[in-house]
Formats: C-alpha cells, structure tokens, sequence
C-alpha cells in the first residue's frame, strides 16, 4: 500500500479514510485509502497504475452496505459529480454510475418513460445495476440495455444483460469492475401519471418503513422468488419480515441494532450501534427465523471489511 502514496492522480486520494460517515448505517471503520476520481479519464489511469496485488471496492452512497468495524483492506473508489449525469435520448435512458435512483426515475417521468420502480430505492445506478435492484414487481434488468464499466487494466468495456446473468437482487459484475453509467430502455407513459404512481409509492412507503431511521433497506432477501427479474413466475409469496415476524424476532435489539418494531426486515440503528452489533443480531435473526421455520434467510445487505474482534459468527 505504500506504492499508492507515490499516486498522483487528480481527483482525492485519502489514506486510512473512515468510512462509517459514507454510509446509510453510520457504522465501519477506515479503507487503507479512498479514492474519488476528478473523471474518467482520471479512473482509468489510476487503475492502470494500481498494483494488481492491491484490492479495489466500489462505493456508492452506502444504502445497502454494513462495512465491519476492522475497517476494509482496499482502495475504495466512490464516484462523485462527474459520474451522475442524466441523458434522456428518445426512448433511452442514459446515467451515470453516482446518479440516484429517485432522481433519475423523476427525470425519466418528465419525458414520458417508466423508470417508476426506482422512486423509492435508495441508492445510486450503479448499486441498482449490481444488485438487480426492484420493486413494485419491477426490476432493474426488465428495462436494462447496457452499462459502461472500467477494469483494472484502465480499459472502457461495455456489458450485456447476458455479461451480468441478472437474477433475483444480484449479477456478475467481475471483480475490480467499475461501472460508470448504464443505458435503460423503460416503456413510455404519461408523465403525469408517472409522477402521480411515484408519489403514491412514497406514500406509501413512509406508512410502512421506518424512513426516518437509520437503516439500510431491506436486511434478508424474500425466500421465494430466487431468479431473473421478478416477473409473474418469480412470485415473492413469503416475504422475509412475515417469517421473521413469526419467529418474534420484531423489534429485537443487540446492543444499538434493532429489527424495526415498524417494519421487522429493516435493520436500523438506534444511535450507538458497532457494525458488530447489527451484523450480529442480523445472524441472529436468521437462526431464529430457521429454527422456527426451516427457512435460511439470505443477507440482502452487503458485508464487507475486516473484524475489530472476533468474528461475527453464521447462523
């Protein structure tokens, strides 16, 4: 890592850079550094120039992520303003990797297409992307048409739907892989009413999600539905806060992590919370849940990064 002092690349590269503050859990300790690039061109000489030993992990705005309070062994690289443009090209949808999911389906709205589904996700495109993100029976790869990512070599690739196999809430995104931007081919609609369906989600999502708390979405992804994209075949009849719920596990605490009495698949912290304290009552989580109901919940958060002390153990 001492190779990366000796970098020069114009955009910010901070060493030992905590991460807990760029995250929607407020938890986790420092990359060995974090890189913000001033623009492409700067991204792709910065990883040519990365020794390959050296690993690389993308952030976005930490919607859906648990970094552990060791902190993580990586360059961290989070795209900024440059990366969160907005192109609305005849039926096509162009933004930037760091463009937010509710701004990019409002502007999608105002020229007549559907990207509705991403009104209430709170992440960025990229996150969207890597993770098949959906809601409302509506799926990132429904509409996807192709994404611009960067390698370690520094190289501009361009990836398929059939490069990332979309299935339920996660793709094969290579490692080392940044993306840039993607391309979307949403169905059209009447803007007014894409902007009316928009603000009937919102609604709807505030009566029923603890918005107002610290968390970071969905906790465990739904046990039923395990495929592509979420259509009529890929129904979600068992929803993950139902069977976690029975195993009265709503509103179970540990330490400063809580299951959300509001909404039990949310795992919130309540203000004093460790990495260690929400990873932990998540595995506990999923041993009452199996021991309840034979079900394994799967993590929908993403974990990553290094132990501070022992290691949380699996349920």
């Amino acid at each position: 890592m001492d190779k990366l002092t000796l970098l020069t690349p114009r955009g910010r590269l901070t060493p030992d850079r905590p991460l807990n503050d760029l995250t929607w859990l407020r938890v986790g300790g420092p990359a060995d550094f974090l890189f913000s690039p001033a623009d492409v061109d700067d991204l792709r000489d910065f990883l040519r120039a990365l020794p390959d030993q050296v690993a690389v992990f993308p952030i976005g705005v930490g919607s859906n992520l648990i970094v552990r309070d060791g902190g993580l062994h990586a360059v961290v690289i989070r795209l900024g303003r440059r990366f969160n443009s907005i192109e609305i090209d005849g039926d096509h949808v162009t933004a930037g990797a760091a463009a937010l999911d509710a701004h990019v389906a409002r502007k999608a709205a105002d020229a007549g297409l559907d990207l509705t589904f991403l009104r209430t996700i709170p992440g960025s495109i990229g996150g969207a992307v890597r993770m098949n993100a959906g809601c409302y029976g509506s799926y990132t790869a429904d509409c996807f048409v192709s994404a611009q990512a960067v390698n370690r070599k520094g190289e501009m690739i361009t990836l398929t739907a059939a490069d990332l196999n979309f299935r339920y809430r996660q793709s094969d995104l290579a490692d080392g892989y940044i993306l840039i931007s993607a391309t979307f081919e949403p169905p059209g609609g009447d803007p007014e009413t894409l902007h009316s369906r928009m603000a009937d989600q919102l609604r709807k999502r505030d009566e029923t999600q603890p918005t107002k708390d610290r968390s970071a979405g969905s906790t465990f992804r739904n046990p039923a539905g395990y495929s592509s994209t979420g259509r009529a075949e890929d129904v979600h009849d068992l929803k993950a806060w139902k069977v976690i719920d029975d195993a009265g596990m709503r509103g179970a605490i540990r330490g400063g992590a809580q299951m959300s009495p509001k909404h039990p698949n949310f795992l919130i912290n309540t203000g004093n919370a460790t990495a260690a304290d929400l990873e932990g009552l998540g595995e506990e989580v999923r041993k009452k849940v199996y021991d309840s109901s034979g079900i394994r919940l799967e993590w929908e958060i993403m974990r990553i990064g290094e132990f501070a002390g022992d290691p949380v153990p699996e349920a």
